[in-house]
């Protein structure tokens, strides 16, 4: 391992390659649909940098300016899609619910790559964060509320995506329809033992 390089680099780096497989998605999906997705894709990459691709962290990153570098590529990532989808939707809004089947989709394959059994919902919410982006470390945008043998509930303080939609006039209340169909497909694949909600920013993982 890097001198430079921790744990948590890499933690962080393996959920940006999650969001960029999704994005590949996306743009299989557009394809699919008849619409100019590879002018999109190279559009996209123009404007707001290219896919890391998934290399070696260590051969990529700018080990100088550790978490700059890590911070821009989640910008990148999430602009990008909301990019993507919001030129999607502009051409067929009824799209939508074939894109949510693709974070429905990734949300249970992510549910299979959990070692370990999960007990209760306090793991359940931290497995989840193996996964999905909700800014750096630092930002601890999540606020616990409740955690109990069989509930975990947590607020999200600030939105941090918001500036990444609006940056390419996209919807923000989009972003999250699909942030909630690629959680509740994680938590509910996980043992068939746990129930997602959410009620604005306040999500709730319970224990049947």
């Amino acid at each position: 391992m890097s001198l430079f390089l921790g744990d948590i680099h890499f933690w962080l780096y393996n959920k940006i390659i999650w969001a960029e497989r999704l994005e590949d998605k996306i743009i299989e999906l557009a394809k699919e649909k008849g619409l100019p997705a590879e002018e999109w894709k190279v559009e996209s990459y123009d404007k707001f940098g290219e896919p890391t691709g998934g290399k070696d962290l260590e051969s990529i990153i700018d080990t100088s300016n550790i978490h700059g570098w890590l911070q821009q590529k989640i910008s990148n990532v999430e602009t990008r899609q909301g990019f993507l989808i919001t030129k999607m939707l502009e051409v067929d809004d009824s799209i939508k619910e074939s894109i949510i089947g693709l974070f429905k989709e990734q949300g249970a394959l992510a549910a299979t790559h959990l070692d370990g059994e999960i007990e209760n919902p306090e793991e359940v919410f931290n497995a989840l964060n193996n996964f999905v982006i909700e800014g750096m470390p630092c930002d601890r945008v999540n606020q616990i509320v409740t955690s109990t043998d069989t509930k975990f509930v947590w607020t999200v303080t600030a939105c941090l995506h918001k500036p990444y939609w609006d940056r390419v006039a996209g919807d923000i209340e989009v972003f999250y329809e699909l942030r909630e169909a690629w959680v509740k497909s994680f938590v509910e694949n996980l043992s068939g033992n746990f129930t997602y909600e959410k009620s604005g920013f306040t999500h709730t993982i319970n224990k049947n």
